[in-house]
């Protein structure tokens, strides 16, 4: 049996002279790890032992990375995920983050980095769910006619359901708690994207524009706004 303070973590990789590299690094830093060279054995893993962390390649046999890490978010016991991979352009990383992951990082990549974006994604999981007791007790999030149910994580402008990827509904979550506050790319990045989000791309921009054309595109007032060089706020305003 584990000691109560060692964390384990489930390594999803098929390059097993990686997934070995990956294993006995974690565990030189006390980590408990398990691998698996493929998406099925990977989600037969999950399911049958206890985890802290996954870190996940995106090209698995079986069942892909960004499926493997949204039915993980999807289940009774999500928890954080780093996904692994070569692919590195834009649209693959916004591909990742989509599916559900809590951070990106694209190989090759230095493993004193890696080490230092578990610890941080371990505290974050840890104070939510030391905090969410308290929490769990706001069942819904309201500006104007947009509605958010956090139970079933549904978000409704006046009434007609939005389809929503986790990105999206957690930027949007974030700005219906700051509605008619400027929140700047900096404070977004900390809180949606935690503190490793590359503030060099237009990742921000990107999920911005998602978020218009899915919350103002068909509908009279606009609620998301931008104030030039300073940040992006929600209020009701006519078109």
């Amino acid at each position: 049996m584990r000691d109560e303070k060692t964390r384990s973590i489930l390594v999803v990789e098929d390059e097993q002279r990686l997934a070995s590299l990956l294993k006995r690094g974690l565990e030189q830093q006390g980590f408990e790890v398990n691998c698996a060279f493929d998406g099925e054995m990977g989600w037969k893993l999950f399911n049958n032992a206890k985890f802290d962390l996954a870190i996940i390649d995106v090209v698995l046999p079986h069942i892909n990375g960004l499926e493997l890490s949204k039915k993980i978010k999807a289940s009774t016991k999500p928890l954080p995920v780093i996904m692994l991979t070569a692919l590195g352009t834009i649209d693959d990383k916004i591909d990742g983050f989509d599916s559900g992951a809590d951070d990106y990082m694209v190989k090759p990549f230095d493993f004193r980095e890696l080490e230092a974006r578990i610890k941080v994604l371990l505290k974050r999981n840890e104070s939510q769910q030391s905090t969410g007791s308290s929490s769990s007790q706001l069942e819904e999030l309201v500006y104007a006619d947009l509605s958010i149910d956090l139970a079933r994580k549904q978000a409704y402008r006046a009434g007609q359901a939005i389809e929503l990827t986790p990105k999206e509904y957690k930027l949007l979550c974030f700005l219906v708690e700051n509605a008619e506050k400027v929140v700047s790319r900096q404070d977004i990045s900390e809180k949606v994207w935690d503190t490793f989000f590359d503030t060099g791309t237009n990742f921000i921009d990107v999920y911005i524009n998602y978020l218009r054309n899915k919350i103002d595109k068909s509908f009279e007032k606009k609620l998301i706004h931008t104030k030039k060089g300073m940040g992006f706020y929600l209020m009701e305003k006519e078109a």
